[in-house]
């Protein structure tokens, strides 16, 4: 289509004759009848047009005009006039004419076959030449769109990898914030871990020291005869007894121990803890109690409970740089809602007048590991603890707070009925301990094994004393006592080990452990009538103790 030759000659044969010899060189030759024809032809495609100077009189040529102004850029299609004879001066609209064709050559007639072939060759060459160029410039836009296409393509990759080396960033950086918590929390509980057992191991030797100081002060008050000097001893006791109140309360910072579920009179409890809890606070808080009844029992950890309401008073301390006052309470409530079962619980709350804590924290405050201190400052899990406790002894723990006016975190226990004394419930197991009993000490530190020695004397049995584990077992198999009192800590063989080889000669040998670790645990041991006495205790206490032993 694009090769054809158009042909405007309406008035006689010219139209024929000149697509005869236009035949001789192939060409496909199309007759059109007026301008109409041959404008519609032109939009089917075509190389050249001929036309008869005499077709475009009379404005016949209007539709072949406009698609001329019509045709795009790349286009300037050639047309071929035919014109009458010579012409010298030609008129005003034959120019106009020639001015609007644009891209035209002007034969005179009569025609010469050979010019009229070598026209229309020429014209066909300059317009495939323009096809030429249409094709070059739609594969030019065509690239141009694939590279716009590629430009944007790329743009889009570039910015969805910066998106993910953004996000890749991010969480790398949150990965090190994390990394950072853990590896704090890490240090902290290592440091904590080396803490409890450089306390535990120092606690010990102490608890030896203040254990022979108090029970020779209990001697010295029954012997002694003066009461200056009884009055004395009793001081003596009294301050002991206050130092080992402090050792046991201090241990519940490393204490590792099972949980130990026992009957709790939460307000003995919270009145024990005045010292230690004054203590941790500083001189710049205030500290007061408020208890609604003189007893309030639970099912509970003692230990367990005690290092929460520590953790409570040390992070409200933190909540009040700048000085303030708290406050502990204890009350009975019933259950508030369905998160606990129904009856009465026993409430510990503790109020500090400090900052406060954010509405969007809340919420997360007794989540492991949260905190809001710097790193190094906490490790997020005292309030986890707090809850743990709680939830282990069948309760729950809450938190109420306002910005600047302070914080209140409850913690609910289930209540019991109240428990009757141990020295009351051992009343009977003790008159059963009667007659004269052999007690075998084995300890390593030669003045507590002399302070055990002269206490059960004193107490009316037959003691003899080893002064380590295999002496101890020798002895056992010479003296075959009733009972046996074994210290946890000793070089070589332990406590422990110690009773495990007693086992093996004397299975129903009643033994007491006695320590001054805060958690020794002998449910490992899976044996019976084996108790645990820990040092620092009264001759009291040494008396009942034997005695349960003994009646077991």
């Amino acid at each position: 289509m694009e090769q054809r030759v158009l042909i405007l000659a309406p008035f006689g044969r010219d139209a024929d004759v000149i697509a005869e010899v236009l035949h001789k060189d192939q060409r496909d030759c199309v007759t059109c009848g007026d301008a109409q024809v041959l404008a519609e032809s032109l939009d089917a495609g075509a190389g050249s047009a001929l036309i008869a100077e005499e077709a475009l009189a009379d404005g016949h040529a209007a539709r072949l005009f406009d698609w001329l102004e019509q045709q795009p850029a790349w286009s300037d299609f050639p047309f071929i006039l035919l014109a009458g004879s010579r012409i010298v001066h030609r008129s005003a609209r034959g120019l106009e004419v020639l001015e609007r064709l644009g891209n035209v050559v002007v034969l005179e007639r009569p025609l010469n076959s050979e010019t009229l072939r070598r026209a229309v060759a020429s014209a066909l060459r300059a317009r495939a030449r323009q096809y030429e160029s249409r094709r070059h410039l739609a594969e030019r836009i065509e690239a141009q769109a694939a590279l716009v296409q590629l430009n944007d393509s790329l743009e889009s990759r570039i910015t969805e990898r910066t998106q993910e080396l953004a996000s890749a960033n991010n969480r790398l950086m949150m990965e090190i914030h994390e990394r950072a918590k853990v590896q704090a929390v890490l240090v902290q509980s290592q440091k904590m871990e080396a803490l409890g057992q450089l306390t535990g191991g120092i606690a010990h030797d102490f608890n030896n020291l203040l254990n022979v100081i108090m029970v020779n002060a209990e001697l010295i008050a029954r012997v002694g005869a003066d009461e200056r000097i009884r009055g004395m001893a009793a001081t003596v006791k009294r301050a002991t007894e206050r130092g080992a109140k402090l050792t046991g309360q201090l241990l519940t910072f490393s204490r590792n121990s099972n949980l130990d579920l026992k009957a709790v009179d939460v307000i003995a409890l919270l009145q024990g803890m005045r010292d230690i809890i004054t203590v941790s606070l500083g001189s710049g808080i205030g500290y007061t109690n408020n208890f609604e009844s003189d007893e309030l029992w639970t099912q509970a950890d003692a230990n367990q409970l005690e290092l929460a309401v520590l953790n409570l008073a040390i992070n409200a301390r933190d909540a009040m740089p700048g000085g303030g006052q708290l406050s502990i309470r204890a009350r009975k409530r019933a259950a508030p809602d369905q998160t606990l079962a129904d009856g009465d619980y026993v409430v510990i709350e503790v109020t500090d007048t400090g900052a406060g804590v954010p509405p969007d924290v809340v919420s997360r405050v007794f989540d492991p590991f949260f905190t809001t201190k710097p790193i190094g400052k906490g490790t997020g899990l005292g309030l986890s603890q707090v809850y743990g406790i709680a939830r282990q002894a069948g309760g729950t723990a809450r938190l109420f707070s306002e910005e600047g006016a302070g914080t209140t975190v409850e913690i609910w226990l289930p209540l019991r009925d109240r428990v009757a004394s141990r020295a009351a419930q051992a009343s009977d197991a003790e008159t059963q301990a009667v007659g004269e009993k052999r007690v075998l000490v084995i300890e390593d530190d030669a003045e507590v094994r002399a302070m055990l020695v002269e206490s059960l004397k004193m107490l009316g049995y037959d003691v003899t004393e080893a002064a380590d584990g295999h002496a101890g077992l020798k002895r056992l198999q010479n003296d075959n006592p009733d009972l046996l009192m074994v210290d946890f800590a000793m070089p070589g063989m332990n406590g422990i080990d110690v009773i495990a080889e007693a086992r093996k000669m004397r299975k129903d040998l009643p033994v007491i452990l006695a320590t001054g670790y805060a958690d020794v645990d002998i449910s490992g041991l899976a044996v019976e009538r084996c108790s645990i006495l820990r040092k620092p205790f009264q001759l009291d206490d040494l008396a009942r103790t034997v005695r349960l032993g003994l009646a077991a």
